[in-house]
């Protein structure tokens, strides 16, 4: 880079967890960042699910250069064997990182567009020696450009969920059944959000950690005073195995064996019903104003109060158009960190660290790193954003053998779904068996025992 583009800073996109972490490691090599958050405070898309507790501990959530600058400020470090909730770690570690690095922080700031100034993505004269211009818009409508010698894009998922559609696209009538439907595990504290299930029928659309929170939780609500006649229907695209439920008392990782345990629980005391094989191609409303999915197959499930949709998440790749970007085809991540993260071939424990290489682009100074870089695999786990961002900040400063130094060790199961909402597949390629015919089971009843314990019934293996 030119003299003058060196001076400029190096714009991190979203001040979460990757993001302020990404911020650390740059103040630790000399580099002035600035992070854009579109929030009104650090974090805010975790503290949207404040609520819900993380598998990992604080000892797999705390970044060692962001402990570093918070030191200084007198933070102390919280118990690292706990557990703690989003708004724990929003609360607790996310907002004092963001105020130790002060001015450096601009919230309610909406990236809108990143680019190479005066280079459209057809230029190719001169345009590595261009700075990026990167164009926001402020929360009180103002646009504004700035000028950045690299952009590390760490805005993460979760503006943009997948879709109840079997097919990745919304199901015909998603869009205007938007009153019942939630992309959200709801918070069933809130007496409002409480109001809205109590009593009702409510499908759960996914097969990851985020299901399995929901139905624990309308299970709870099932057996609460104020919430007599809740039920629940876990529509699953494939078909229920051993593995359905995770690892149970054998995971190595106690809060997540603990919630699938709750999960099944929630289905065989016949809190939820389970329909198995469904892929949703619509959604329509019954004469009573309540919703009825419809399947590729032609199934009419029985009316619905209220849809909540776990399908994963996706990236929002629109205001990067402008750059020269290599991702994969398939999961819509780094074309050299693929591989690695194929959720058909690794589990979050199987991923290895990497760093600036596997996150590079065409466009030589931008990254996507955190939970972005992954773009639909669903295994991201913390630790490894944090080993990103290092990676990431030693190469911007020209330190390649420490860029390319790996500098973690994962656990053997590893810290999967950093926030305990990210789904994650619960078999892999060619494991796990999905029932000859879809149809619908209680799995409290004697039929559907052999699915729980893990005898798979006759039938062909198939994809999730």
């Amino acid at each position: 880079m030119n003299a003058p583009t060196t001076e400029l800073p190096v714009v991190v996109i979203g001040a979460g967890p990757a993001g302020l972490a990404a911020a650390a490691h740059l103040v630790d090599q000399d580099i002035e960042p600035l992070v854009l958050e579109t929030g009104v405070r650090a974090g805010a898309a975790v503290r949207e699910w404040a609520h819900v507790r993380l598998f990992s501990t604080w000892g797999e959530l705390v970044d060692p250069a962001a402990e570093k600058l918070l030191t200084l400020t007198g933070w102390t470090r919280p118990d690292p064997a706990a557990h703690p909730s989003g708004g724990d770690w929003a609360d607790l570690y996310l907002q004092p990182l963001a105020d130790a690095l002060g001015e450096r922080v601009r919230t309610g700031a909406t990236v809108t567009g990143v680019s190479r100034a005066g280079r459209d993505r057809i230029v190719d004269a001169d345009r590595e020696q261009q700075p990026f211009v990167v164009h926001i818009t402020c929360a009180d409508g103002r646009e504004e450009r700035l000028l950045a010698r690299a952009v590390i894009d760490a805005s993460g998922t979760w503006a943009t969920p997948s879709p109840a559609g079997g097919s990745g696209l919304p199901a015909l009538g998603e869009k205007a059944a938007a009153d019942r439907i939630t992309y959200r595990v709801p918070d069933l504290k809130e007496p409002a959000v409480r109001a809205r299930y109590a009593g009702r029928r409510t499908a759960v659309i996914g097969s990851g950690a985020s299901a399995f929170t929901a139905l624990a939780h309308l299970a709870d609500l099932a057996t609460a005073a104020d919430g007599a006649g809740t039920k629940g229907v876990w529509v699953l695209r494939r078909g229920i195995s051993g593995s359905t439920f995770g690892g149970g008392e054998a995971d190595q990782l106690p809060a997540r064996g603990a919630l699938g345990l709750a999960a099944e629980a929630a289905v065989e005391e016949g809190h939820a019903d389970a329909v198995t094989g469904f892929r949703t191609e619509a959604v329509e409303r019954a004469d009573d104003g309540r919703l009825i999915l419809v399947g590729e197959d032609g199934r009419r499930l029985d009316p619905v109060d209220e849809v909540i949709v776990l399908t994963g998440f996706r990236p929002d790749l629109t205001f990067l158009d402008e750059l020269r970007l290599g991702l994969d085809e398939r999961l819509q991540a780094p074309a050299g960190l693929a591989p690695l993260i194929d959720p058909n071939q690794h589990s979050c424990g199987t991923v290895p660290p990497h760093g600036h290489r596997e996150l590079s682009h065409p466009e030589p100074g931008v990254y996507l790193v955190g939970m972005k870089s992954y773009g639909r695999a669903p295994t991201f786990l913390a630790m490894t954003g944090y080993e990103q961002v290092r990676s990431v900040a030693a190469a911007l400063a020209g330190d390649l053998d420490a860029a390319d130094r790996v500098e973690l060790t994962l656990p053997e199961t590893g810290v999967c779904g950093g926030a305990g909402l990210f789904d994650a597949p619960d078999t892999q390629e060619g494991d796990g068996c999905c029932v000859p015919t879809p149809q619908l089971v209680q799995l409290g009843a004697p039929a559907a025992a052999g699915a729980v314990t893990g005898e798979a019934p006759a039938g062909g293996c198939c994809s999730s």
